[in-house]
Order: structure tokens, then C-alpha cells, then sequence
């Protein structure tokens, strides 16, 4: 298992190879270990990688450091999560430029059937920090995990909220896990490790520098359900993790402000520009993603269906057939399917009155 993960650790650190053309690697090579096997004509006919991305690959000296990383994250307790292993987050499976690799801390499924993301501005007013409280305190009877940034304002709101209410939370880091940044907010820190944890995708040693939260940005928007937004600014980094959101085809929610208050200037733009639904409150949020409806839901009977279906569409129907209503990102995971294609199916099979769709992206059969 270590040398495995000898080769998962060496995959993030070629130089000038992302998330995308490390996992096109991979799938080239045919595993792992094989990318750092293959023969240098073969590599440079992979797309994307060129010879001197090649001469990076066959370089071995990025195992010196690999091997330190091993240590680190043995001695402290910290769970590699690999995209091709079955406790990588499946939400984030979904998103072209996830992380290859994670490095998780703590206790919380990552997996959880409900996770939404809260961001806002760093300089947070007492409306917007009650706005969070509110909102966490009604979504608790639906144990939610609440995930965020850790940074000042409505990061840090949100987590001391989540604990509040016993709710697991869990926050992306722009760093490595030796450090936790702002290091005012480590007492928070250390209590999510009892009730939530830390994930991030950045080596040990790894400094919070700026160009890194952008990277942190599409953890917190790719792992969850949703992204809400409370307070921002005209310009922000809570606005960078909406428009991630959107381009992942997740719900971004924003609660609306006065139109001369600075804090509210982001949010109200995203309302404006239909890239954020309003909301007011923690119902109005249960009630759009239909968390209400699938709780109190019957189980539908099943009946037969006499439309003649495609492999595919019936390859979704039979997921659908297993629960009560799915999402588009589940469906997605169980069916091995590219979400272009699912939305295609789904959208034959809701014309030919087969499916229903409802709130949140969830879908059920009619």
C-alpha cells in the first residue's frame, strides 16, 4: 500500500502537470506506477505532454520528497484520498480539474448525503453573521456537514455555527496540514478534528499563499450539494467559489442585501445575474433542494414500464428504480456516465413522462 501511495504522492509533484493531464496520464499508461515505467517515445504521444513535460515524468528525484510526505502524513494521523480510490469524495469525482490527490484529517463521510458549502466576506457585518447562525441553526435537524474556508468573516462563522449546533464541518485549506492559517482560528480548528475535519490538496511545507486559494476554492465547491453566499463584496473570493459552483452545475444560493451596502454588492449581483437563486432563510433552502419532500416522501410503487429503452436509459431508470429520488451527481457516480450524457437521458425520459425531476437537481421515477 505505501509503494502505491509512493506513486499517487510522485503523480502530484511532476512539475508543470496538473489535476487534468496527471489523470489523462493514468488513463494513457493504464495505472499508477506505469506512468513512471513507460518508455519516453510512448509518453510523448499522449496528448498534452510534449518532451518537456516527459523529461519531468521520467526525472525520479521528486521521490526524495515523497518519501518525507509519507512519513509526515503517518506520524500525523492523515488520510491520502486518491480520485480512483472508493473513499475519494464522489462530488468532486464529477469535476473535470478535481484534485488527484487529497490529504483528509478527520472524521466526518465525505460522502454525507447532505453538503452544503457557506462563503461570504472576510469583513462579515453582525447582519451577515446572524444571517449564517440562522441558517445553520434551522438546517441542523437535517444534519448537514457545513463546509467552508476557515478564513476570517463567514468562513469562521460558519464552522463556530456548525459546532454550535453539533453539526460535522469541515474545511478546504490553502496550505498543507503542518499549519493551519489564520492561526487565530486554530481552537476552531482543532475542535472540527472532533466533529469534521481538514482537507486539502497541497503538500506539507506548502505556504498560504495567495495564488493557492483559488485551488482551495474548488474543493469547497465541489464537494458539496450547494454553495451559499452571505455577504460580498463587488469582488471576492466567495464569488470565485460561486462561479466554480456554476461551472460544476451545482446550486449556488445568495441572500440578498440593500443596494447601497457595500457587503451585499456581490450577492445581489449574482441574484441579478440569475448565477445565484435568493434566498431568505434556512426553509427556503431545505425547500428548493426538496430535503422536505424526500423526508416525507412515501416510497413510490414500482410499476412496470412498457417504453422500449436504450441501454443507457435503462441503465438510469434502474438506479432510480433502487431509491426514492437521486441527484444528478449520484446518478452520474452509479452510472459511470460523463454528467452531459446523464442530462441528455434525463431529459428524454422526463419528456417521455418516465422521470420527474424536482428542486435541487434530484430526479425520481414518475
Amino acid at each position: 500500500m505505501q509503494e502505491n501511495l509512493k506513486y499517487k504522492i510522485a503523480l502530484t509533484l511532476i512539475p508543470n502537470v496538473g489535476d487534468i493531464l496527471a489523470k489523462r496520464l493514468v488513463a494513457y499508461c493504464g495505472g499508477i506506477e506505469a506512468v513512471f515505467s513507460e518508455k519516453k517515445s510512448a509518453l510523448e504521444k499522449i496528448p498534452g505532454i510534449g518532451s518537456v513535460n516527459v523529461k519531468d515524468v521520467i526525472n525520479h528525484s521528486i521521490f526524495e520528497r515523497v518519501e518525507e510526505e509519507i512519513k509526515f502524513i503517518k506520524k500525523n494521523n492523515i488520510t491520502p484520498l486518491f480520485y480512483l480510490d472508493a473513499t475519494y469524495p464522489k462530488r468532486l469525482l464529477h469535476c473535470e480539474d478535481s484534485p488527484v490527490l487529497l490529504y483528509y484529517k478527520g472524521n466526518t463521510n465525505l460522502n454525507s448525503e447532505k453538503i452544503i458549502s457557506i462563503v461570504g466576506t472576510r469583513e462579515a457585518t453582525e447582519y451577515g453573521k446572524k444571517l449564517c447562525e440562522d441558517l445553520i441553526a434551522e438546517l441542523a435537524p437535517h444534519n448537514v456537514v457545513i463546509v467552508s474556508g476557515l478564513a476570517y468573516g463567514i468562513d469562521i462563522c460558519a464552522h463556530k455555527a456548525a459546532l454550535d449546533n453539533k453539526l460535522q464541518t469541515v474545511c478546504g485549506l490553502a496550505h498543507g496540514l503542518d499549519r493551519i492559517y489564520p492561526v487565530i482560528h486554530n481552537s476552531i480548528a482543532q475542535k472540527m478534528l472532533e466533529n469534521g475535519g481538514w482537507l486539502t490538496d497541497f503538500i506539507s511545507d506548502t505556504k498560504p499563499n495567495r495564488e493557492n486559494f483559488p485551488r482551495r476554492n474548488r474543493i469547497v465547491a465541489g464537494i458539496s450539494d450547494a454553495t451559499i453566499v452571505i455577504e460580498s463584496k463587488k469582488k471576492g473570493g466567495s464569488l470565485i467559489t460561486a462561479d466554480i459552483a456554476n461551472s460544476y452545475n451545482r446550486d449556488v444560493f445568495a441572500f440578498p442585501g440593500r443596494i447601497d451596502d457595500v457587503c451585499s454588492e456581490g450577492c445581489n449581483n449574482l441574484i441579478k445575474q440569475n448565477k445565484a437563486a435568493l434566498i431568505q432563510s434556512g426553509a427556503d433552502l431545505v425547500y428548493i433542494l426538496g430535503w422536505e419532500q424526500t423526508k416525507n416522501r412515501k416510497a413510490p410503487k414500482q410499476k412496470q414500464l412498457f417504453i422500449e429503452l436504450s441501454t443507457d436509459e435503462e441503465l438510469v431508470v434502474n438506479v432510480l428504480k433502487e431509491k426514492e429520488s437521486v441527484t444528478i451527481d449520484d446518478l452520474c457516480f452509479a452510472c459511470k456516465l460523463p454528467m452531459s450524457k446523464v442530462s441528455a437521458l434525463l431529459l428524454t425520459l422526463e419528456f417521455s413522462g418516465i422521470v420527474k425531476s424536482f428542486p435541487g437537481k434530484a430526479y425520481r421515477l414518475n
